[in-house]
């Protein structure tokens, strides 16, 4: 089940690129983001509210609110860059270098998760890398 779950991720999240590179035009890029964060946040608590979870609340550890609360900041951060880089380059040059955060991912992963790093963890991310820099060069 998380397979198609990935995948539809990946769907939404093209998604995203070109609806907002459409809905950036003439609009400030951190006014864009703000925007994109209020429909985020009424459809995220949306969905608490559709499945009956909000009462999780009390539950959530410390830890676990420090590192959600971080977590958002990075999420916050990446956005106001994302959709800078959008309004000023080509999506098709933006989006590729954005991805680059599976590689980013995979090693902070293993740094810090202390998650296997295989040969063929290091063969992706070389192959992603490359990618990359093919598309945008």
């Amino acid at each position: 089940m998380w397979m198609i779950f990935a995948v539809l991720s990946a769907v939404f999240a093209a998604l995203t690129s070109i609806l907002a590179k459409v809905g950036i035009e003439g609009v400030n890029s951190n006014l864009a983001t703000a925007i994109r964060t209020v429909v985020v946040v009424i459809m995220a608590w949306g969905m608490v509210f559709l499945t009956h979870t909000q009462s999780g609340i009390a539950g959530i550890s410390k830890k676990s609110w420090i590192f959600l609360i971080l977590s958002g900041l990075a999420t916050g951060a990446s956005w106001l860059c994302y959709y800078r880089a959008l309004q000023l380059g080509d999506a098709s040059k933006v989006v590729p270098i954005d991805k680059l955060s599976v590689v980013i991912t995979l090693i902070l992963a293993f740094v810090f998760l202390h998650e296997e790093f295989t040969a063929k963890s290091l063969a992706g991310c070389i192959l992603i890398t490359a990618g990359t820099l093919i598309m945008v060069l």
